[in-house]
């Protein structure tokens, strides 16, 4: 199992908060058998040690009328790589930056009002990034399965 150090309690706590971050401590109590006291101990150790992040609502852009959501695959210079996560990083239109495999490339995704916005951000933003060497822009049509968060 690649969650080593976390026992099958802690297990159980971080996928009923997955499923349901709401979720009281006494309903986690009454599926892991502890009290209430308990169990709050056990999240709060959970968030000090940086395994339970943060709690946050997740809305469905594509439910969204005019929503736009995009992915992009982005290939850059190495010696930009940094100047490019800063700027993209301060842009709230962008709502996730991965660094992934290969030279220099991010996974970026962006969520726009409208078409006019993402061509807006498209044109002042990504286009002007430095250090660019390739640039793909993919537009979610839909979302099919979306997890969020680690699976235990």
């Amino acid at each position: 199992m690649y969650l080593r150090g976390l026992d099958e309690v802690d297990r159980t706590i971080i996928d009923l908060l997955t499923k349901n971050a709401r979720m009281s401590y006494v309903d986690i109590g009454k599926v892991v058998g502890l009290s209430r006291v308990a169990v709050k101990s056990r999240i709060d150790s959970l968030e000090n040690k940086g395994i339970i992040e943060e709690y946050t609502t997740i809305v469905n852009p594509q439910k969204i009328s005019s929503a736009v959501s995009t992915y992009f695959e982005i290939e850059i210079e190495p010696n930009s790589l940094q100047n490019v996560i800063q700027i993209l990083n301060a842009n709230e239109t962008v709502t996730q930056i991965y660094q992934v495999s290969g030279n220099s490339k991010l996974h970026v995704h962006a969520v726009a009002e409208d078409n006019d916005a993402m061509e807006l951000f498209l044109n002042d933003v990504m286009y002007k990034l430095p250090g660019i060497i390739s640039l793909e822009c993919n537009i979610i049509l839909a979302r099919i399965k979306d997890i969020k968060g680690l699976r235990l």
